[in-house]
């Protein structure tokens, strides 16, 4: 029985502490995943008219983050400009970001192209930023935005 407990216990902690986006500041210099320079970034307000005449875009990009997941930062929202925002995940799930990296100004490298998103998974970002359950249920049409799948991120500033 104190083997089951245990075993019962071990499992408990492990996920809990999976479920958290990593401690941290966020300061300049910090990088995830792969190891990136700042060096040839474009503005992230640029990526618009870049994908009315290229489906997929491997280049690196600076933009500030506005959101990070609250339950692993698995996820984080760049913003484009005033009316846009770009979805970033992070490749192979292989690093996430502190939740202290919102308002951190960031260059990641990676590849960005147009999506549809559903509204299943709209929700299911909504859950994981922590939304009202009437921020969730008003989630009914899919939306159009620009995705990114980053290998790596540095904080500039």
């Amino acid at each position: 029985m104190k083997k089951i407990f245990l075993v019962f216990s071990i499992i408990t902690f492990a996920i809990a502490t999976q479920a958290q986006p990593p401690a941290g500041e966020a300061n300049k210099g910090d990088w995830y995943g792969e190891k990136i320079t700042a060096d040839g970034a474009i503005n992230i307000a640029e990526i618009p008219a870049k994908l009315e005449t290229n489906s997929i875009i491997d280049t690196k990009i600076k933009g500030k983050i506005l959101e990070v997941c609250a339950k692993k930062g698995c996820w984080v929202t760049l913003q484009v400009n005033d009316s846009t925002t770009a979805m970033v995940k992070m490749k192979d799930y292989g690093f996430f970001l502190p939740v202290a990296a919102i308002g951190k100004t960031v260059v990641l490298d990676g590849k960005i192209e147009l999506k549809t998103t559903s509204v299943e998974e709209l929700r299911h970002y909504a859950e994981d930023a922590r939304k009202t359950p009437e921020e969730i249920a008003a989630i009914v049409q899919p939306k159009k935005e620009i995705s990114v799948m980053a290998k790596g991120i540095v904080v500039v500033d």
